[in-house]
C-alpha cells in the first residue's frame, strides 16, 4: 500500500506473494513447470551461483509458483522470509538442518503428533542428533533437560492429537534465556488463529496438506524465520555465524542478516537435501490459502458445536477440545488462539478400545483417513494408526490413550455432523 497501511490478514491470504503474471497478464498466480531457467549472459549465472543476485537458477531451489506461496505464507506468520519443501516432515528437518550437527540435541514437547515424534526419537539419530522428549506444561523440566549441546525447542501450537494449547510465550522465555530458537509447528492452528512469531518464536513450520491448503489434494511444507534471533551471538551456529566453504567463505549472517537463515535453507538446505516442492501443489495451497479465514471461522464454529454436544452424551468418557469451559487450556485460548481453539480434538468413547474401532467403523460422514485439516470431517483411531508405533507411556503422554478417537472438524452443517456421531455411538456402544 502507497499510504503504509497494514493490510488485513484477508487481504494478505489472496494478494501477498501475488500479482499479475508480467508476461501474460495472468491474474492467478501461473503453474511455472519448468525445471531451469535461462540465464542472461555468463556474468548473470556466475552472479546468481555466488548469491551476489536473486533469481531463478533450477527449480530443486527456487520456482516463481513455489516462491509466491512461500511469501503468502510468510506474509501471513508476520516472518522475515520462508521456504517451502516437499511435505511437513521435510520442514521439520527443514528447520534443524541449519542448527545441528552430531553430538546436539533438541528439547521437544511430548505432545506431538506420532510421525514427528518418531523422526525425532529415531530417525534423526541416522544425523547423529537427539532429542529429549519433555512435557511443555512444566517449565521446570524443560528447563532443566537444556544443557550445552541443545540447540532448539520444539513444540506444536495446538497439538496433534488432543488439540491441546501450548504456552507458546513460555517456551519462547526459556528459549531466549538459553540462547536457543523456539521452533512452534503451527500446522493446526494456521496462522489464522495463531500467531507464534508475534508470541515469541523463532521459526515456525507447517505441513501445507493441511489447513492451509484444505483441501487434501497435495502435499507439502514450510519453514517460516522471524528474522530476530542473533545466530552469531553464541558461536552455537556454526552453519550461520562461520564461513561456509561452499560459497568461498561467505558467512551467512554476517552478509544477510535478517534473511541469513531463509537463504542457507535454500542455497545449502534445498541445494543439498532436495526436499522440493512441486509448483502444482505450491498453486493448489496457493488457491487454498484464498479461503483460508473463512474456512477457519467456520472449523471452528463446527468444532465448539460438536465437542459440546460430546461432552453432554453418557455415552463419551471425555473431550479434550480446548474451546470447552472445561478444559485445562480454556484459559489460554484467548492469549495463544484469540480467534478459536481449532478443530482437532480427542475424546474418549465408554467401551475402550474396542468401542473406538466400532465408532470409526460406523460412521458416514467422516471420513476415516490419516489427515486432518481437511475442508470434510476426518476420524481416526489415533492408537492403532498414526501413533501405532509409540509406548503406552508415549501414548498416553501424546494424548492418543487407546479409548482415544480423534477428530478433525470439517465445514458441513454441524447438525448433520452430530447426527452421525450419534448413529456411530449408538452402534459403537450398543
Amino acid at each position: 500500500m502507497t499510504d503504509g497501511r497494514q493490510l488485513g490478514f484477508d487481504t494478505l491470504q489472496i494478494h501477498a506473494g501475488a500479482a499479475p503474471d508480467p508476461a501474460t497478464g495472468a491474474r492467478q498466480t501461473p503453474i511455472y513447470q519448468t525445471t531451469a531457467y535461462v540465464f542472461r549472459d555468463a556474468d548473470h549465472a556466475a552472479a546468481l551461483f555466488n548469491l551476489q543476485e536473486v533469481g531463478y537458477i533450477y527449480s530443486r531451489l527456487t520456482n516463481p509458483t513455489v516462491a509466491a506461496l512461500a511469501d503468502r505464507i510468510c506474509a501471513l506468520e508476520g516472518g522475515a522470509g520462508a521456504i517451502c519443501c516437499s511435505s511437513g516432515h521435510a520442514a521439520q528437518i527443514m528447520a534443524l538442518f541449519p542448527l545441528m550437527g552430531p553430538g546436539l540435541n533438541i528439547v521437544a514437547s511430548t505432545r506431538l503428533y506420532g510421525g514427528t515424534i518418531t523422526q525425532f526419537s529415531q530417525t534423526i539419530k541416522r544425523f547423529g542428533w537427539s532429542a529429549r522428549f519433555v512435557d511443555t506444561e512444566d517449565a521446570e523440566a524443560v528447563k532443566n533437560a537444556i544443557d550445552e549441546n541443545t540447540r532448539a525447542i520444539f513444540c506444536e501450537s495446538i497439538a496433534n492429537p488432543g488439540g491441546y494449547i501450548t504456552d507458546i510465550p513460555a517456551m519462547a522465555a526459556i528459549a531466549d534465556a538459553a540462547g536457543i530458537p523456539l521452533i512452534v509447528d503451527n500446522t493446526s492452528a494456521t496462522p489464522y488463529l495463531c500467531n507464534p512469531i508475534a508470541l515469541g518464536a523463532t521459526l515456525v513450520v507447517h505441513s501445507t496438506t493441511k489447513y492451509l491448503t484444505g483441501n487434501g489434494t497435495v502435499t507439502g511444507g514450510c519453514v517460516v524465520d522471524s528474522g530476530k534471533f542473533d545466530w552469531s551471538a553464541s558461536g552455537k551456529f556454526p552453519s550461520l555465524s562461520q564461513p561456509e566453504p561452499a560459497y568461498h567463505g561467505l558467512v551467512f549472517h554476517e552478509a544477510l542478516g535478517a534473511m541469513a537463515y531463509t537463504f542457507h535453507s535454500i542455497a545449502v538446505g534445498l541445494r543439498d537435501l532436495g526436499m522440493t516442492m512441486n509448483p502444482q501443489g505450491a498453486h493448489y495451497t496457493l488457491m487454498g490459502i484464498e479461503t483460508l479465514s473463512l474456512r477457519m471461522e467456520k472449523h471452528v464454529e463446527n468444532a465448539r458445536k460438536v465437542a459440546e454436544w460430546l461432552e453432554q452424551d453418557p455415552r463419551v468418557e471425555a473431550v479434550t477440545y480446548a474451546g470447552l469451559p472445561s478444559s485445562p487450556y480454556y484459559e489460554r485460548v484467548a492469549t495463544i488462539c484469540p480467534k478459536g481453539a481449532g478443530a482437532l480434538f480427542t475424546f474418549a468413547v465408554k467401551g475402550g478400545f474396542d468401542a473406538c474401532v466400532k465408532l470409526v467403523d460406523s460412521l458416514e460422514l467422516f471420513s476415516h483417513v490419516a489427515n486432518l485439516g481437511d475442508a470434510r470431517s476426518l476420524v481416526i483411531h489415533s492408537a492403532s494408526t498414526t501413533h501405532r508405533q509409540l509406548t503406552p507411556e508415549q501414548l498416553e503422554a501424546a494424548g492418543a490413550a487407546p479409548d482415544m478417537v480423534r477428530v478433525s472438524i470439517g465445514i458441513e452443517d454441524a447438525e448433520d455432523l452430530i447426527a452421525d456421531l450419534d448413529q456411530a455411538l449408538a452402534k459403537a456402544t450398543a
